[in-house]
């Protein structure tokens, strides 16, 4: 691989790919249509999976609770609240930082050890047996637990471990069911260009505990070079029907078998894929190839370039989703009165409905429908966005032109929210039909679509930045895109709340809002 290919693909810094979504019509306009068998398939696969790393973690969170509730219930069964001390709440602690810590070392949260009745049992019943006589073996001969029951360590042993052990038999059962379903690990999708593809997807199978599930394979090589089944898996069709598939269907990860030094044929499939919310791995093995650890991952002996990856996976996304109900459930009861009074005055000031209800995209250009209050008459609601509101409009209510300049029409959202098709803090979500000099905006704005990447928000990094309001030129939708990839690329919880304390200060700015 050269080492230019190497700073573009791999190493690439954020913002360093543009991607020209325009250049395929089709795909831009959403008009692209599976086969058959290919949508078959991505119906089979819309239910959202559980990754490894979170089905462990959340075993290891609720491994934790069990000990520490445990060692708390034995002690008020054996000697009553009166004994609850800041010593006894330390001993429980390190109970429960012992257990963490013997667990992971003998290897109890590998999901393929989870999966394993009895290998997982036998790990478990002895690591608690060997803290617990640990334990003991320091209060009988030490200071340690000095003026605690003696009985109580034992008493907290044999719950402890009855409840570790029916916790883990019902995880085993969940984690043999989800892996077999297909929703434990990795939903990955191949996309095609080489010789050596087959041998890509039977190092994977054949990796013990492999995360990866395989859904079909997708090749641009057209169908005088493309086989119906490679290793068993069906050809669902091309890179573009990819882009639909994975619109459909929840896939976690694309593997890229195009050999590397194919560089601008590479370069053109990755320009499409780079808009989809999934790890993009390029499959390294017949390279010679010296990676950086950062640049690069493996499935057992398999090298895969990573070259995109999924924005605000796992327990981002859970931090996420805790934030965003959080903030917004305080929202609520704060803002009540202010929007009982809005749609108080919305009926008084023109017949028709409080609410207006807009679909635009969502996450992973899903359509959703997005609540405001109204602001225009009735009977001139424009639902597709087929005319931009402009400075004056005579379709916008008197009550209207003060809630759209305040933004308080967009408050509705707060229950979008809470339903999940929105965030707090997001790219903004667009009408299906916005479009700026006769053009629809994802027609002719370079990487548009990779703003679904993300569930859209309520406010963002684009409109604390000045870029709210009526999109009257090419180059304002631009900037807004240019500040939503920023924002994808470099998202924290810190610049969440960031951008929510900028929030009440960008609204004073109401230039553009009309």
């Amino acid at each position: 691989m050269s080492a230019r290919l190497f700073r573009r693909i791999a190493m690439m810094e954020p913002g360093a790919t543009k991607p020209d979504i325009a250049e395929d019509p089709n795909i831009a306009a959403g008009i692209h249509h599976l086969s058959p068998q290919a949508l078959a398939v991505a119906e089979r696969s819309r239910t959202p999976t559980i990754s490894a790393s979170l089905f462990s973690g959340t075993t290891r969170l609720l491994d934790a609770v069990i000990v520490a509730a445990t060692g708390a219930l034995s002690l008020l069964i054996s000697a009553g609240p009166v004994f609850m001390t800041p010593w006894a709440m330390l001993t429980i602690l390190v109970g429960v930082v012992l257990v963490t810590v013997t667990f992971q070392a003998a290897d109890c949260y590998q999901v393929p050890i989870i999966r394993s009745f009895g290998n997982q049992l036998l790990r478990v019943t002895l690591a608690l047996a060997m803290i617990f006589g640990g334990l003991t073996a320091v209060q009988l001969l030490g200071s340690f637990g000095t003026g605690l029951p003696r009985h109580w360590l034992s008493l907290w042993f044999g719950t402890a471990t009855l409840l570790l052990l029916l916790f883990r038999t019902s995880a085993a059962l969940l984690a043999k069911h989800w892996t077999e379903t297909g929703r434990l690990g990795h939903r990955a999708v191949v996309v095609a260009g080489h010789a050596s593809i087959e041998e890509v997807i039977r190092n994977i199978e054949r990796q013990p505990g492999s995360p990866i599930r395989i859904c079909g394979i997708f090749d641009d090589r057209g169908p005088e070079r493309t086989p119906t089944m490679v290793a068993g898996y069906p050809t669902l069709g091309s890179v573009s029907d990819l882009i639909e598939f994975a619109r459909i269907a929840h896939v976690d990860m694309v593997v890229v078998t195009i050999p590397i030094n194919a560089e601008d044929r590479l370069l053109r499939i990755l320009k499409k894929l780079w808009v989809l919310p999934v790890d993009i791995r390029l499959a390294a093995h017949t390279d010679t190839l010296d990676f950086r650890d950062r640049a690069s991952s493996y499935t057992g002996s398999l090298p895969f370039v990573d070259v995109v990856e999924k924005p605000l996976a796992d327990w981002d996304a859970i931090a996420k989703r805790g934030i965003d109900l959080l903030f917004t459930s305080i929202a609520l009861l704060l803002l009540f009165p202010v929007m009982l009074l809005t749609a108080i005055a919305i009926r008084l000031d023109s017949p028709g409905p409080v609410f207006f209800r807009q679909k635009r995209y969502g996450f992973n250009n899903e359509v959703i429908e997005v609540l405001k209050f109204r602001s225009m008459y009735h009977d001139q609601a424009d639902p597709l966005a087929k005319q931009v509101v402009t400075k004056g409009d005579s379709r916008v209510t008197r009550v209207g032109r003060f809630i759209r300049k305040t933004s308080i029409d967009e408050l509705p959202q707060l229950f979008n929210v809470l339903t999940g098709e929105l965030s707090l803090v997001g790219p903004r979500p667009h009408a299906i039909n916005a479009h700026t000099e006769d053009r629809l905006w994802e027609q002719v704005v370079e990487g548009y679509f990779a703003r679904h990447k993300v569930k859209p928000g309520i406010t963002g990094w684009a409109q604390v930045n000045g870029w709210r309001g009526e999109v009257d030129s090419v180059y304002k939708i631009h900037k807004r895109v240019e500040y939503d990839i920023y924002y994808i690329e470099n998202w924290s919880i810190l610049f969440d709340l960031y951008i929510m304390f900028r929030t009440p200060f960008a609204l004073l700015n109401t230039e553009n809002a009309y």
